[in-house]
């Protein structure tokens, strides 16, 4: 096998790890949605401006967006959740679909979700491997689905939070959420919180066995890196938080006093910089 042979079957088998993801994580949050009554569809959630039945809406868009479809015309008021042009994008697919009946929008996910995964089980080695735009950048279109099933289970998540109906937990989509945030968190402590070098910050994060995980990032000329092995220096800081606290946490669903305030962080060592890092953790915004 050639070099590019190998890169292409590595790129195949994670854009089908992120294939089974998106058909777990986009069939759990429509068990979640199944059988909800209109004021349950208007809930809102954590993801600012959105109700439960908005992110079922913000899915379908960006998959159909992902097909070739243009955006739908819609010039209403953004609201003063939409930051960028980038969210006002979004808001479209979202606010054309707010006059319909929630059944129906969940319908209309069932159809486009299954579209979009009878297109990725076709997809050959080098279709996986090509490389094209995607929000973290130009990258393989494997790479492009791993983002894509983060964002998905992170709404199947702010749904099910409004809702009171958790789940989604333990499985393929969990872990590449979390790792998701995980990789984040060099960039929050080294940058955005400026731990000073020298520092080392642990994170404890609780759950089921799948999605539990303990990492330290040490602090050297201003970046934050994993320690390697062997380096057993002791935290200047431990921060102790659920799975869903970490994730809430990484996506701005709640801000780091909000979430010291409600005891959901436990800290120990260096209590400022705690505050430092919590109050940086948003990396999505």
């Amino acid at each position: 096998m050639d070099d590019n042979e190998a890169g292409q079957a590595q790129w195949t088998e994670r854009g089908q790890a992120a294939a089974a993801a998106l058909a777990e994580t986009w069939g759990s949050l429509a068990e979640s949605c199944h059988a909800l009554v209109t004021r349950e569809w208007e809930l809102p959630t954590e993801c600012p401006g959105w109700s439960v039945q908005d992110q079922l809406s913000h899915l379908i868009g960006v998959e159909q967006m992902v097909m070739g479809q243009p955006p739908p015309a819609w010039d209403g008021p953004p609201g003063e959740h939409v930051k960028n042009d980038f969210a006002a994008l979004n808001e479209k697919w979202v606010a054309v679909r707010r006059h319909r009946e929630g059944d129906a929008v969940l319908a209309e996910f069932n159809d486009v979700t299954g579209a979009r995964l009878a297109q990725l089980a076709a997809l050959s080695p080098d279709a996986w491997a090509a490389v094209g735009p995607s929000p973290v950048g130009e990258v393989p279109y494997a790479r492009f689905m791993e983002t894509r099933v983060f964002d998905s289970w992170v709404h199947e998540q702010d749904a099910r939070r409004a809702l009171d109906r958790p789940g989604g937990w333990g499985g393929l989509a969990s872990g590449f959420g979390l790792g998701q945030v995980e990789a984040a968190m060099g960039f929050v402590v080294g940058k955005k919180a400026a731990a000073p070098d020298g520092s080392v910050v642990r994170f404890d994060v609780s759950g089921v066995p799948r999605d539990a995980r303990c990492f330290s990032l040490g602090v050297t000329a201003g970046r934050a890196a994993p320690l390697r092995d062997g380096d057993d220096r002791s935290p200047t800081v431990s921060l102790s938080l659920s799975g869903a606290d970490f994730v809430r946490l990484g996506c701005g669903r709640v801000t780091g006093p909000e979430a010291l305030a409600a005891t959901a962080v436990g800290v120990r060592g260096d209590a400022e910089l705690a505050e430092r890092i919590l109050g940086a953790m948003n990396f999505m915004f």
